[in-house]
């Protein structure tokens, strides 16, 4: 009987992760050798773990990936795309763009492909201040985040539905800004497997990763139920619409044209001083 292999999985606490691990995480797909053991954590979190190859199998953004390309290869599977939508700028009183220059703005990490699509959009002419993702609405509704004053807030996650509850007003959606500008997609996550673990093993993880997103996707509501427990503010209607928005058929295989927006959006980084380096993404046969 062969060794089992243990494969660490870090991904966020939210909807659409949780959806798209479900299968993995509940012993509904045949496993093998392979012995999956799960961690969750805020994505910037497991930015700066993947910076120290900490994890096997692990979500990232996009934009940390660029940091990564010497112990990580890109699953085809497990992306999350923004296509004519993404991260949100919002603020408290209804505002122009051109306003948030100077400003103060709650982001969720610097290593997020948020961040990075925000600076693409709006240049270095402003202040970030680091919120958890989950506190960023709080900050932009009191106006600071411990003794820093917040203005505006970068939202990911289910914070995209539910800002409007706080009355906050949307000043700038980058997955539709970055749409006007290419004609494509906001690459903002994806999942990586550390390349030590071999080609074979590499395959199998990816192929596993694979199976656990279509079974979601064909046992919707069993999937559902177990991704609702992280869904903050959300009721099932909005879970639902959220995991729709980022597990779809770009979840399935990033395909030409989400390869592509990869490329894209890592050689804008580049071109704009953000990414010290051109990365070329590498993608698991």
């Amino acid at each position: 009987m062969s060794a089992r292999v243990r494969i660490r999985v870090g991904h966020s606490p939210d909807p659409d992760d949780a959806f798209m691990f479900h299968a993995l995480a509940n012993g509904k797909i045949d496993t093998g050798d392979l012995e999956f053991t799960h961690e969750l954590v805020d994505i910037e979190t497991l930015n700066r773990r993947a910076l120290a190859g900490d994890l096997e199998l692990t979500a990232v953004s996009i934009h940390a990936y660029a940091y990564l390309t010497d112990q990580y290869m890109l699953c085809p599977c497990g992306a999350s795309m923004g296509d004519r939508y993404g991260p949100l700028v919002v603020a408290r009183q209804p505002t122009a763009f051109d306003e948030l220059r100077g400003r103060t703005i709650a982001v969720p990490g610097t290593l997020t492909s948020a961040y990075l699509a925000l600076r693409l959009c709006l240049g270095p002419d402003f202040q970030a201040v680091v919120v958890p993702f989950d506190r960023i609405l709080d900050a932009v509704s009191a106006g600071h985040f411990t003794d820093k004053p917040v203005e505006a807030g970068l939202i990911i996650h289910e914070g995209q539905l539910t800002y409007g509850d706080r009355q906050l007003h949307c000043v700038v959606d980058t997955g539709q800004w970055w749409y006007d500008r290419t004609g494509l997609p906001l690459p903002l996550g994806g999942n990586v497997i550390r390349k030590d673990l071999g080609t074979q093993v590499v395959r199998r993880v990816s192929y596993l990763l694979r199976q656990s997103i279509e079974y979601g996707l064909a046992h919707r509501d069993e999937a559902l139920d177990y991704a609702m427990q992280f869904g903050r503010d959300l009721d099932r209607d909005r879970a639902d619409r959220f995991v729709g928005m980022y597990v779809n058929d770009w979840t399935l295989d990033f395909g030409p044209r989400g390869r592509e927006a990869v490329r894209e959006l890592l050689k804008a980084g580049y071109v704009a001083g953000i990414i010290p380096s051109l990365a070329t993404p590498e993608f698991v046969d």
